[in-house]
């Protein structure tokens, strides 16, 4: 009763029970006026409304995240997602996870057909959006269950209070805070870019989340200056490959690990003056070998955990470790702060997701001003977006699954329908 129809993610149907029936009201699905069975999902806090169009059992299902305090209902947030094998054209295909962790299976994803928030003050269209992660931490309160986290595509509706930057049919790329693996995601005004010269809608849909992350990370967080060791951990990642670039344009000096001697080649094309096979060999002692004892000043880790120790190895003294992600675990078995405090060491993490938009608008402010030039440059100081792969949108799992074997240099890009 409870499996969504199509590519759709299952829910587990002993967690289900149906509590109703009801009409649903014309509105912006006119063919849904129809008798649906109301089903409630305790596992999920979901109610799901099924209705049956030509003699096909679809979909409606309304998310009701719930927020309970002193066993009373607190308040409640709402959107229509539309799931089914052969939805209407208007409506806009997106990528659903079910809020699930680790592999691209226990994530749940799969196709659904939703509807798009009114503009706030911007909506921009045919968006191509990159995979999300795997769920090592928990993303911010109402954020979308449509992954991505950026996207690339067309100006296709302004909302009530636009200052008259964009108009319709603009190109433009977005920072989102979720949403953008859909074919329309509601844009704020503040948080699009235009697009560099030269580039297509596919680079440039691998800019925004990766790019401001490294920009963020080294600049307001690491505060990098000309003439810094910078270890670049994950170097042929988005941030990575990012990372590389804008260390190297700020004077500084990025060292990188990797897992293969081929990402450690595509490392040193990009701008890395040194880079180590974490597989292959102790990078806090190739590191400290490079500098000549004294360490790096920066360290940029999405790692976490199981890098610690090495990390605090190789960090200089006075240096910053700034953590951005834990893809290695979050557990620390070990002497971590009187080893750190002995250096004098700063360790910061950084979220840029749960940031408020008004910092977001700064960053992207500054980015658009001081980077983005730089990609339509010749010259030794252009920069690259670096893309591995593109998949359709229906192969989102396969997407996931490449990105898990960890063989991918750059970003894995989603393209969506036309």
């Amino acid at each position: 009763m409870c499996q969504k129809p199509g590519l759709a993610w299952k829910m587990d149907q002993s967690a289900c029970q149906e509590v109703g029936s009801r009409s649903l009201e014309r509105g912006k699905f006119p063919l849904l006026a129809v008798r649906a069975r109301i089903v409630f999902s305790a596992k999920l806090r979901e109610r799901l409304f099924f209705y049956r169009l030509k003699g096909q059992e679809n979909l409606i299902c309304l998310l009701l995240t719930l927020r309970f305090k002193g066993g009373r209902r607190k308040g409640k947030r709402g959107r229509v997602v539309l799931l089914g094998p052969t939805p209407p054209a208007a409506q806009n295909p997106a990528v659903h996870s079910s809020g699930g962790r680790g592999s691209p299976g226990a994530l749940g994803l799969g196709l659904c057909y939703w509807d798009p928030q009114e503009p706030e003050p911007l909506s921009a269209a045919r968006k191509v959006a990159r995979p999300g992660r795997q769920g090592q931490y928990d993303p911010p309160p109402g954020a979308s269950n449509i992954l991505g986290l950026e996207a690339s595509g067309h100006v296709a509706e302004l909302g009530p209070g636009c200052q008259g930057h964009w108009k319709i049919g603009d190109a433009a790329m977005a920072l989102l805070p979720g949403g953008g693996q859909a074919q329309y995601v509601t844009v704020p005004e503040g948080l699009l870019m235009p697009i560099p010269e030269g580039l297509t809608l596919l680079q440039a849909a691998a800019i925004p989340e990766a790019w401001l992350t490294a920009f963020q990370l080294l600049h307001l967080v690491g505060n990098v200056q000309a003439g810094h060791h910078v270890l670049i951990h994950a170097g042929l990642s988005g941030v990575g490959t990012a990372a590389i670039q804008l260390t190297r344009m700020a004077g500084a000096i990025p060292l990188v690990t990797a897992g293969s001697q081929q990402k450690l080649q595509m490392a040193e094309k990009l701008g890395a003056a040194a880079g180590f096979n974490y597989k292959e060999e102790d990078f806090s002692e190739a590191t400290l070998k490079f500098t000549k004892g004294a360490g790096v000043n920066l360290i940029l880790d999405c790692i976490g955990g199981s890098y610690w120790e090495k990390n605090v190895n190789c960090l200089a003294l006075d240096g910053r470790w700034v953590l951005y992600g834990l893809i290695g675990g979050a557990d620390i078995n070990g002497p971590l702060l009187s080893k750190l405090l002995f250096k004098r060491g700063s360790l910061i993490t950084s979220l840029l997701r749960s940031r408020d938009n008004k910092y977001k608008q700064m960053l992207v402010n500054a980015f658009t001003e001081q980077i983005l030039p730089h990609f339509s440059k010749e010259g030794p100081q252009r920069l690259l977006p670096v893309l591995d792969r593109i998949y359709p949108v229906t192969e989102i799992q396969e997407a996931h699954k490449y990105m898990e074997t960890n063989k991918n240099m750059g970003k894995i890009v989603l393209e969506v329908p036309q």
